[in-house]
């Protein structure tokens, strides 16, 4: 082995110790929010996690899982260290993959370079891995268990492989690591389908090699076929064989009378009898370009074949079990993502756009009478043309992104119609795309990364090196993600750009495609409405990872560049690789704290305070990912309160999650749910009209519409349109007769409300209509009689309550439906015991009040203030009943283990200082307003100064005056004056 190889070797191996280690002592110990408590889960009892699923991930969870050797609180940190050491072997794939394009940019082969130049590309490619390895992105990737970790190996072992092919002279040596590689990507189809959009460029580094005239036109003809191949996987085999498969099972089964999967069997048998018939014959003719081509589809299959695990588990029926894809009918909606929708991409409606008309689309199979039967139709809609335009930017209608739009391009629009009062032109489409799409949702990501991040609060910024720290907020200043790398490593990055640009042109063109389809190509795909549930920079982490390649490559060309100031070769080398190391050092430095979550357990405490706030064989609706998936994480694999059963509502909509809630899981009995799946497949019932009816429309009984919707009765039908017939709301009251007797006898009404129950719950449900998970929620309402407890997570929008909140009474983090209805309650009334019991003896708080643990915005959010309002209320309702010790207990637990030093006191903590002046606790309610005080009057200065954001203006002012009256209804007027001041100064300011 010569000195080179060697110490590419070593040091490659040394980069990889380095990563291991860092993630290794950051990484999460527990579920993080968003997706990964579902894939742990998953991964632990091999489920059916959301489409297109991670089948090849969860397999290698499943491995690591077993790691924990039983111990069910370790599983969901053996699943994070997979990712920990993928994303080690990424840096260590992407340090080799720098040292062969370094080596290109010298000229020299390997064995050739001297000893300077060997330290030049060594040097190069420890700064870029380093670079990329304390990278603000990838870094947040590799501790938990999430599938970018793990896809971005993928992506840099393929891009390492493709290079190293391209070094390889002996033929059939070479083609077996093209067959390597489209084992690679096929394996890479069951983790993330990222890895797929490098296609396109490597072809062209077949192209560069293989092609005897380089020409224009040659290029552009290999990109071409780069992209046939990825349409060719993406589209022809992933959905593309379980499709053709289900039309030869409808023919064999519809036609010709054969059992279900008759036709699967056959079409399986005859595609792979004649893929290998192709392999043998193109073998013996001598075809090798046919035969390499045969054999990677091959090996494309094996690696896609990690997906027969979705059918096999959910086949089944495990607790997780999306979409259901046991047969192929599913299966194939399931890999098409099918339940997200579409975007229109080339030519489409814009955001005011209304459907003039329908047409039918795909035909919705179901199995019947033995055959697959038409029960619907995907629906097309056609738009007015004047509404539509090319390359569709600003088309989202849901939500608030009408008036998001409108505020960011300044569009005015009609209040009573919703549409524009101007004419929206192509050019407020770019203008959306250029400034949000690709400045907001990609360039400042990539800033982040490489330029230094403004902080972690939701659509922070980016830094710039001249950006000071002078004059702003102590909370942004001390905010640990609010890291400047003074754009060192972008700068380098551009270097690395220039001297490939001048030295390598085909492969600045490769690398150029690599970083564009993984980056601004996924952006232009996705097409990000004007708000996101999170920050979407974990998506374009394969663009970074191919801009870091860029900052490795910049250190040869400060080397070539000082080459007139500095002469002695092996000291101009030294000198720059030094300095350059010091980048990734004071990256890591930096970015420690904000990236270490080995003290972060909150996510999984919150979801288990959650349960603990629901009585036994409780009943709970939630809402999205970060109510559900910690959850799910904690019954699934700690055991922890699975006799209470999690209902997701964001889901109560789809057939075969109802379905599913009609099943017994664990120690939960089946939902009561006397709907039947007529009633509620896919396209039945989806949103039923308000449409009052003058007979009834005093009130109707929640049972008998319920069984009237089950019937599918005329009584409460309308035609539509199209001549068919639709169920319909009569009437905006409803009522539920209460065996009184039977209430009793369950023993869960306070003694306090006993004589508050009455003989009929009635309720103004409101005009508006039902959509499914409404009826769902309300049929088991109806059908449950209070048998089981039903509860409503505290983090549910207004809506999901069904108008109930009055009857609703708050049990920690969650609202319990009583038969019990108290007047004025628009936010649920209080029952202080069983709350007591809750805060006080059943929730967990681990290093929740450690100064060192890092809590991200996620966590600042919902679950922070969730448990802020919970014991706020609580100490709120023992003072309205003259509990005032037991309110003291309350409010310091609260402070104890919620501390301002680790998570700052927010909107909700100001609300604290009036009810620690009603228990006596004067002190400490003057140092909360004085550390709150002070913090709002730094930021009203800051904002006024500098033109921010008006919201945070309003948050602060609303924190000056919440502390203003809790001083002035104390009677401490003295206070009150001074607090009122600072208020005064700054409301007077920014009016």
């Amino acid at each position: 082995m010569s000195s080179f190889r060697r110490l590419n070797t070593y040091a490659g191996w040394l980069v990889f110790a380095v990563a291991l280690v860092t993630y290794t002592l950051t990484v999460e110990r527990t579920a993080s929010f968003w997706d990964c408590g579902e894939f742990i889960a998953c991964a632990y009892k091999l489920q059916v996690p959301h489409p297109p699923g991670a089948p090849f991930f969860l397999l290698v969870g499943r491995i690591f899982s077993l790691l924990a050797f039983g111990n069910v609180t370790q599983v969901a940190y053996w699943v994070n260290m997979m990712s920990v050491l993928s994303s080690a072997f990424t840096i260590l794939f992407l340090f080799w993959t720098i040292t062969m394009l370094g080596r290109k940019l010298i000229g020299k082969q390997f064995d050739a370079l001297t000893q300077a130049e060997t330290w030049t590309v060594i040097g190069a490619s420890l700064v870029g891995s380093l670079v990329y390895t304390f990278s603000d992105t990838f870094w947040f990737s590799a501790v938990e268990a999430e599938v970018y970790g793990m896809s971005s190996f993928f992506t840099a072992i393929v891009v390492w492989a493709a290079f190293r092919w391209e070094l390889i002279e002996d033929e059939a040596a070479a083609n077996r690591w093209l067959l390597f590689i489209a084992y690679l990507i096929g394996l890479s189809i069951g983790v993330h389908l990222l890895n797929l959009v490098t296609l396109p460029a490597l072809a062209l580094v077949y192209y560069f090699k293989k092609g005897k005239k380089i020409s224009f036109w040659g290029g552009a003809m290999a990109f071409g076929v780069g992209m046939v191949i990825l349409w060719i996987i993406n589209s022809g085999i992933i959905p593309g064989l379980p499709s053709a498969a289900f039309a030869v099972e409808r023919f064999f089964v519809n036609n010709f009378g054969m059992p279900f999967t008759s036709g699967i069997i056959f079409f399986t048998v005859v595609f792979l009898g004649a893929l290998v018939y192709g392999i043998i014959w193109s073998a013996r003719k001598n075809r090798p370009m046919l035969n390499t081509a045969l054999l990677a589809l091959a090996f494309v299959l094996i690696g896609y074949a990690s997906y027969i695990q979705v059918l096999v588990r959910s086949n089944f029926n495990p607790p997780i079990n999306e979409n259901n894809p046991s047969d192929v009918i599913n299966f194939v909606s399931y890999l098409k993502r099918e339940q997200y929708g579409s975007r229109s991409l080339i030519y489409g409606p814009l955001f005011y756009s209304r459907p003039v008309d329908q047409k039918k689309g795909a035909p919705q199979f179901e199995k019947r009478d033995g055959q697959y039967k038409i029960y619907d139709y995907t629906p097309e809609y056609v738009y007015d043309s004047d509404k539509q335009t090319l390359f569709p930017r600003i088309y989202s209608s849901q939500n608030n992104h009408p008036q998001l739009y409108s505020q960011m391009l300044g569009i005015p629009l009609d209040p009573q119609t919703g549409q524009p009062t101007r004419k929206v032109t192509l050019g407020d489409n770019l203008t959306f795309f250029f400034n949000y799409q690709l400045g907001h949702m990609y360039w400042r990501y990539l800033m982040w990364n490489f330029a230094g991040r403004a902080g972690d609060q939701e659509g922070s910024g980016y830094l710039l090196p001249w950006s000071s720290d002078a004059g702003i907020p102590d909370l942004m200043k001390n905010n640990k993600a609010r890291d400047n790398f003074y754009m060192l490593p972008f700068l380098l990055g551009l270097f690395g750009i220039v001297i490939q640009y001048f030295r390598r042109p085909k492969d600045l063109l490769i690398v150029g495609l690599l970083f564009f389809f993984t980056g601004i190509a996924l952006q232009i795909f996705l097409n990000s409405p004007p708000s996101e549930p999170r920050e979407r920079d974990y998506i374009y982490v394969g663009s970074f990872y191919f801009f870091a390649i860029w900052v490795g490559l910049g250190v040869v060309a400060l080397v070539d560049g000082l080459a007139a100031y500095l002469k002695n070769e092996k000291t101009r080398v030294a000198l720059v690789a030094g300095l350059c190391l010091l980048v990734p050092l004071m990256m890591a430095a930096k970015s420690w704290n904000n990236h270490d979550r080995s003290h972060r357990y909150h996510s999984v405490d919150f979801a288990k305070n959650l349960l603990n706030s629901c009585a036994p064989n409780a009943i709970l609706f939630v809402g999205g990912d970060n109510d559900t998936f910690p959850l799910w994480y904690a019954q699934e694999v700690e055991g922890f309160r699975t006799d209470v059963r999690v209902c997701n509502l964001s889901l109560l909509g789809t057939e075969w999650y109802i379905q599913q809630m009609k099943r017994p899981t664990y120690q939960s009995e089946a939902l009561p749910i006397s709907l039947d799946y007529a009633q509620f497949n896919k396209g039945k019932n989806d949103v039923i009209p308000f449409y009052e009816v003058p007979a009834v429309k005093n009130g109707i009984n929640l049972k008998e519409y319920v069984g009237l919707v089950k019937q599918n009765n005329p009584a409460i039908q309308v035609p539509l349109t199209t001549g068919e017939m639709t169920n319909i709301l009569p009437a905006s009251t409803f009522f539920l007769p209460i065996d009184k007797a039977e209430v009793q006898k369950l023993g869960f009404v306070p003694q306090k409300f006993a004589s508050a129950v009455r003989d009929t719950l009635v309720w103004n449900y409101g005009k508006q209509d039902i959509y499914k998970p409404d009826l769902i929620m309300l049929d088991i309402i109806a059908t449950n009689n209070w048998k089981r407890p039903l509860y409503f997570s505290t983090t549910l929008a207004q809506s999901n309550y069904l108008n109930l909140k009055d009857h609703m009474q708050l049990e920690g983090y969650a609202f319990r439906l009583m038969p019990v209805q108290v007047p004025g309650a628009s936010d649920g009334f209080v029952n202080t015991d069983a709350m007591y019991d809750v805060m006080m003896k059943k929730t967990f708080w681990r290093d929740m009040d450690n100064p060192d643990s890092y809590y991200d915005d996620t966590y600042r959010g919902s679950p922070v203030i969730s448990a802020r309002i919970a014991f706020l209320r609580l100490a709120d309702q023992l003072i309205r009943e003259g509990r005032n010790d037991r309110a003291k207990e309350v409010m310091n637990r609260s402070l104890a283990v919620i501390p301002d030093k680790a998570v700052p006191y927010d909107q909700i903590s100001t609300n604290y200082i009036r009810l620690l002046l009603e228990v006596g606790d004067a002190k400490k309610a003057q140092e909360m307003a004085d550390v709150i005080a002070t913090r709002a009057d730094q930021s009203l200065t800051y904002i006024k100064g500098s033109g921010g954001n008006s919201n945070d203006a309003n948050f602060d002012l609303y924190n000056l005056q919440t502390i203003v009256n809790a001083f002035r209804e104390t009677k401490n007027e003295a206070q009150a004056k001074k607090y009122d001041t600072i208020f005064q100064k700054h409301l007077n300011a920014l009016g």
